[in-house]
Parts: C-alpha cells; sequence; structure tokens
C-alpha cells in the first residue's frame, strides 16, 4: 500500500515506476474517486486537479484511498509547522481531530489519539481507532436490545392469536398456531449502524492493529442482520436513559459514514473518501467556540441563518435567500454579522485591498442592511506573514454608519480560541459581553 501526505493547495509528484513510488497508475485511481467524491465535482477537481506529471490538493481535507494507493491531504495551520515533516503532520493532524469534535460535537478529545499520531497513524486510521476503542468500551456495559414485534407460526401459543391468519392462511393447519408477540432483540437500527460502520472500516483500514479490532467487533455483531449503509433506518434509533452513552458513537458513525466506499459495480471507481472542506469547517468550528465564549451572557450565536431573503415580488413571493455564516445576537437583535474565510489575507504593506474578495464585501453590505446590523466582520485565519492576531482592516460603509472589519483569528492550541474569539468581538462591538462569558471564555 503507497501512502502519500499532503498539504492543501501542496502538490503531489507523481514519480517513475519503482516499488514503493507514486506512480501514473495511482493517481489515475485517485483522481477516479474524486470523481465519485461529494465534493470533487464532474472531474474531481475540488479535490485533486492532475497538472500531468503532479496532483495538486485542493481545499478539501481528509483522506482519499484507492486500490494500492491512499492520499491524506491536511491543512495548513499556521504554528504548526510547513506540514512537510512528521512532527508538523502529527502536530496538524491533532488539530484536526480537535476542529472535526468541535464543528461536529464529537467526543475525540480523549484517548490516545496524541500518542498514536506520532506513530504515523493518518487521519482516517486514528478515527478508525478511536471508533474502536469506544465502540469496544461501549459493549463491555452489554449490547443494545428492544422488545421487537414478532409474527411466527408455532405449536404452542405465544403472547396473543392472529385470528386472521389463524383462520384464512392456517386453517387447513389447526396444529399451527398464528402468534404475535414482542421479543426481546439486539437485531435493532442502532446496532445494524454499528456492524454497517464495522463492515465499511474493515474494507478501508490499512492498519494491522485497526483490521484485528474490526475483526473481533464483526464477531460480536454476528447475528446482527448486514444492511447497507444507504439503506439505514436512522429515524428509528432510539436514544433514551438505557442506552443514552451510544449517543455519541452513534454521531462519529454518522462522520465516519459520510465517506463514499464505491465497488465496481456500475462502472464506478472502487475507493474511499472521508473528506472536509475546509471553509465549512472552519466556519462551523469558530460557529461552535463563538457560543462556547458567550455561555453565561446574554448573547447567542445563530449559525447558518435562513430566515431572510434579498428581494420579494409583487405576489409576495421571496427570492435569493441569505445565509450568513454567524451572528451574535441579543435576543431578537442582531449585534454582529461573521463571514468566516479559509484562505490567507494579505498584509497591507502587500495589497490595500488585503485580497479581499469583492463579492464578499457586496455580501457582506447586504447583510448589514437585512438584519439592521451596523457591525460587519469578515474573519480568516491567520498566518505569519501578518504578525499579530485580530482585527487588520476597518472600513465605513459609503453612505451608512455600517462598519466591516476583517480580521485574523489563530487557530492553533494556545491560551483558548474562546478568549480570542471573544476579545475580537468584544473589539468590534465593545460593551456587548458580561463579565461571566469573559469568565467562561478564559476556561474554554
Amino acid at each position: 500500500m503507497i501512502h502519500r501526505t499532503v498539504s492543501e493547495w501542496q502538490y503531489l509528484p507523481i514519480e517513475p515506476d519503482g516499488e514503493g513510488a507514486f506512480t501514473r497508475v495511482h493517481a489515475d485511481r485517485l483522481i477516479a474517486v474524486a470523481r465519485e467524491a461529494t465534493l470533487g465535482g464532474e472531474d474531481g477537481a475540488g479535490i485533486l486537479t492532475d497538472h500531468h506529471r503532479r496532483l495538486r490538493a485542493q481545499q478539501a481535507v481528509g483522506v482519499i484511498a484507492a486500490p494500492g494507493v491512499t492520499c491524506e491531504i491536511l491543512p495548513k495551520i499556521e504554528g504548526l509547522g510547513t506540514g512537510d515533516d512528521e512532527t508538523s503532520q502529527t502536530q496538524i493532524r491533532a488539530r484536526l481531530i480537535h476542529m472535526l469534535a468541535v464543528a461536529h460535537d464529537l467526543d475525540l478529545a480523549t484517548g490516545p489519539l496524541t500518542t498514536l499520531g506520532v506513530q504515523r497513524h493518518s487521519l482516517l486510521e486514528l478515527l478508525i481507532t478511536r471508533f474502536c476503542e469506544m465502540l469496544t468500551d461501549a459493549l463491555r456495559h452489554g449490547m443494545p436490545r428492544r422488545y421487537v414485534g414478532h409474527a411466527e407460526d408455532l405449536p404452542t401459543l405465544r403472547g396473543r392469536l392472529d385470528v386472521q391468519r389463524q383462520f384464512t392462511t392456517l386453517a387447513a393447519s389447526p396444529q399451527r398456531l398464528a402468534c404475535r408477540f414482542d421479543a426481546l432483540s439486539s437485531d435493532i437500527a442502532l446496532n445494524r449502524l454499528m456492524k454497517a460502520v464495522v463492515t465499511r472500516l474493515a474494507q478501508v483500514s490499512g492498519s494491522v492493529a485497526n483490521q484485528r479490532r474490526l475483526r473481533e467487533l464483526a464477531y460480536i455483531y454476528a447475528d446482527v442482520a448486514a444492511v447497507p449503509a444507504t439503506a439505514l433506518r436512522w429515524d428509528e434509533i432510539v436514544l433514551d436513559r438505557t442506552n443514552a452513552r451510544w449517543g455519541a458513537l452513534r454521531d462519529l458513525a454518522r462522520l465516519l459514514l459520510r465517506g463514499d466506499y464505491q465497488t465496481t459495480a456500475h462502472g464506478r471507481a472502487p475507493g474511499f473518501a472521508l473528506l472536509f472542506a475546509m471553509n465549512d469547517l472552519f466556519e462551523a468550528y469558530v460557529a461552535r467556540m463563538l457560543a462556547r465564549a458567550l455561555k453565561g451572557s446574554d448573547l447567542h450565536v445563530v449559525a447558518q441563518d435562513r430566515r431572510l431573503f434579498c428581494l420579494s415580488e409583487p405576489d409576495g413571493a421571496r427570492r435569493f435567500q441569505v445565509r450568513p455564516d454567524i451572528l451574535v445576537r441579543r435576543g431578537t437583535e442582531t449585534l454582529l454579522v461573521i463571514d468566516t474565510k479559509w484562505k490567507r489575507i494579505a498584509a497591507r504593506i502587500d495589497d490595500p485591498k488585503q485580497g479581499v474578495s469583492q463579492a464578499d464585501v457586496y455580501q457582506m453590505m447586504a447583510y448589514g442592511r437585512l438584519y439592521a446590523c451596523p457591525q460587519l466582520m469578515l474573519l480568516y485565519p491567520h498566518h505569519g506573514g501578518l504578525h499579530v492576531a485580530g482585527e487588520t482592516g476597518r472600513y465605513r460603509v459609503t453612505g451608512c454608519a455600517d462598519a466591516l472589519t476583517t480580521a485574523t483569528i489563530d487557530i492553533a492550541p494556545g491560551e483558548g480560541i474562546a478568549a480570542r474569539l471573544l476579545a475580537l468581538c468584544a473589539a468590534v462591538a465593545p460593551g456587548r459581553a458580561t463579565p461571566g462569558s469573559v469568565a467562561q471564555a478564559l476556561q474554554a
């Protein structure tokens, strides 16, 4: 198995044929899988672009695998190295897992993930390891069971008699009784989900230790029906006080099943892709961390608000829905609109506009009018070329009192991103947070 790790926007050289080489055949297999993945687009260029002698990673991070080859794409996170050496890759991988845990509300912060990262495990293998650990621990307390309705023809009555079937289908067989009864069963939707994840991960894991763990788990679930991932009944998964601890496993299973494992049927490329758009991940991460920072105050965060439209027709029909990334609100009043952008903003000395997109400015102006909010912010990840994270520019919107601030946030480990976000918002909209929210943020 050939494995390569590359950072977003970096190139992956295609090597001459040879043992352990990443060849043109391997590159074609990865591109074929990229075309099938949701983020890839029709030509797969949303994940990898083909430059003949090299592939270039785009802004989707995660793992893409094809027969005989896997490619791990890591984000560029300032302060954690370039991603070209094992140490920086381990640090970036751990931070990416932290971002996924926060954004998707997953229990990934515990366990020996940091130690495993040093051992050259990819993001996928780390997530598989954590899933196996969590599932094994949950099963020590017993596999979930529920009473399930059964209908069987038995020699003695069990439960209640199905009168209609008894006197129609079994009319000529009085020695059999049409019984309907409830029986405690492990063949339920939650266990079918866990078996589906175990089966899928066994197909894509390249770790000997993970394969052993998955075989042991598959044996435990041998009596549970095998259901394809596309046919799983999520609506039938019931979590109550008796099985609440399975909530974290359900959420992690949902994340892992986002990967597209294709078979050769219908001409689709065999492979697996567990990928995340960094724009979306950065947005969800910032929204969650800011919500934590404001906990205990009279402010709250609304992510992806979809209530308003730009235009309305004479008949009242609304057109062009807006969807700002983050709103900071007090009650029904919007105090701050934030749009996150996973791109490197330029220093003022290099570009007076700092590389800010004109379309993004127009979009923020529309948000200010629609939400009657004078404080607007475009938020980018920090990088070393800007020297200090925080506010990088403040502008007045022509013709009104609205103000647009451009700013960066350092997402590398440190004193706490929640505190940094709160300080940044307080600088843009001073006097909006209570002392309680500051104390909460400093503990994050």
